[in-house]
């Protein structure tokens, strides 16, 4: 037995096959004590060393569900927190607590995601110097979860060839080969928005970038087939109830109800939502995308909130996403 960082217990027992289940949670006198663990064959003289728990370095494979994710609070709640139509059951949070990280990757996990896609701006802001905690805790729960980022930049312009080969370098560097960083044969993936007015030289501008081995999936545009440059995946992102694009992707979202509007531009309907999740499933779309966790300015979140709590304590949404899995998927951690 060994006991590593952060308080975790390593011990190596002999079970019968068949008898052992790789994760479970211990009761007693009040406290709450969630374990893990991964089951190997018995080595012989000469065989290699096992490698990394499943939880630590195996990362899923396409098709993946995957949820956009905002860890830029508590800046974005407002002075008065009123940049929200909504009430987050956790309260108006701080991204930057673990608490709040290990409550989302359980509700994460309860909703069948296999990605996590972390808006990312720049070097050294809020979500940048967040990413690292959220990796961190992850891993340390031997969550299957993995996470990916949404590259922003090109929403506030046309980031120059340069600055994209700089940006990615810097990704990979830091976050790329991290055991909790989504990965596609071999390659760390990078989401990238677009906007409208984007076109074909978008898509060219990043293939010359991508000379440090990324997997790029970008926000599509008006006649993004033609292009001559295509990068290793297109996604939508959008107010719609669903949208779908052939084996690319298919992408959900609950609503649209930004804080700063007098009406919704796409009202909820968790009846709707459910059929939309179904189809989503049913697509087979090699990224089936859910807008979104918690962007709450836009009132587009499935985390819990005071206005659609059920008994799982998940919400009405992410209980949809739970019991319509699409197939095998692991069970949360307890939060």
């Amino acid at each position: 037995m060994r006991v590593g960082r952060r308080g975790r217990v390593a011990i190596a027992l002999e079970v019968a096959d068949g008898l052992a289940k790789p994760r479970g949670l211990i009761r007693a006198a009040g406290t709450r004590l969630p374990f893990s663990f991964r089951i190997t064959p018995r080595s012989s003289p000469g065989d290699p060393a096992p490698g990394p728990p499943g939880g630590e370095s195996s990362q899923p494979e396409l098709p993946v569900r995957a949820f956009f994710y905002y860890p830029w609070f508590p800046e974005t709640w407002g002075r008065l927190s009123d940049h929200t139509r909504y009430h987050p059951s956790l309260g108006f949070y701080n991204s930057s607590s673990g608490e709040v990280i290990r409550r989302h990757v359980s509700a994460l996990e309860y909703a069948h995601a296999e990605v996590g896609i972390s808006s990312w701006w720049k070097r050294g802001d809020h979500p940048d110097t967040r990413l690292p905690a959220l990796l961190q805790e992850t891993t340390a729960l031997g969550s299957s979860l993995r996470w990916s980022v949404y590259y922003e930049p090109e929403a506030q312009g046309d980031p120059s060839v340069e600055q994209i080969r700089s940006d990615l370098a810097y990704l990979r560097d830091h976050f790329g080969s991290h055991p909790s960083f989504f990965r596609v044969e071999g390659k760390f993936v990078v989401f990238v928005y677009a906007t409208a007015s984007d076109g074909c030289s978008m898509a060219e501008r990043w293939r010359q970038a991508n000379s440090v081995g990324a997997h790029v999936v970008l926000k599509l545009f008006p006649g993004y087939k033609g292009c001559p440059s295509q990068p290793d995946g297109w996604h939508q992102y959008s107010a719609s109830p669903e949208t779908s694009h052939g084996r690319d992707s298919f992408t959900v979202s609950p609503g649209f109800w930004k804080w700063d509007e007098d009406n919704p531009r796409g009202a909820r309907d968790p009846d709707r939502f459910r059929q939309n999740v179904r189809n989503m499933v049913a697509s087979g779309a090699n990224y089936q995308l859910v807008i979104s966790f918690n962007e709450w300015g836009e009132g587009t979140a499935v985390e819990s909130a005071q206005e659609w709590a059920s008994p799982s304590g998940y919400g009405v949404y992410l209980d949809a996403l739970h019991d319509i899995s699409g197939g095998s998927r692991p069970s949360p951690h307890a939060p």
